[in-house]
């Protein structure tokens, strides 16, 4: 179990990690800050500069917090509300749920795996466990509710936005 907990951390956070850098600065033949800040634009994220620098940010904070198995429950919540606006984002643009069709499958699954480790905890293998031995059940499902509210708050902020700006 402590073993699939930190692989699921690692690959997550070089995954939230990368897509920071591919946000931010375009490595990994990403658009960087000025090409993310058009496309967040495009899913109603305004103004899409300021939101391209916090989703950057955010990835890059939770995912190493996962790499380090340190605060999980916080990490949890900032990425899994990060990626859930992603995914939740792309379909309202695109109006399916499949990446292949420009929706947002694999954000959205990326904000299930965060939420499911926030759930489960970090395992043994982590700072976490050494610091904090163990964190509460309720820190787990606090970081799922915290996910899903702020998701939910930035979603609507967007839909108010739309509604601001003529077609």
């Amino acid at each position: 179990m402590d073993a699939a907990l930190l692989l699921l951390r690692v690959v997550l956070g070089i995954i939230l990690v990368c897509h920071a850098a591919q946000k931010s600065l375009g490595w990994f033949r990403g658009p960087g800050l000025n090409g993310s800040a058009i496309f967040f634009e495009s899913l109603g994220h305004r103004p899409g500069r300021i939101m391209t620098i916090l989703a950057a940010v955010c990835e890059l904070t939770a995912g190493t917090l996962f790499l380090l198995g340190l605060f999980t429950p916080l990490a949890a919540a900032v990425a899994g509300g990060t990626m859930l606006v992603a995914g939740l984002s792309m379909i309202a643009k695109a109006g399916v749920f499949w990446n292949v069709l420009g929706g947002g499958e694999y954000p959205f699954v990326l904000a299930m795996l965060c939420i499911a480790l926030g759930l489960s905890g970090p395992g043994a293998w982590s700072l976490d466990a050494v610091l904090f031995n163990p964190w509460p059940p309720a820190a787990g499902i606090a970081a799922a509710v915290l996910a899903v509210v702020s998701a939910a708050l930035a979603m609507v902020n967007t839909r108010i936005a739309r509604k601001g700006q003529a077609p």
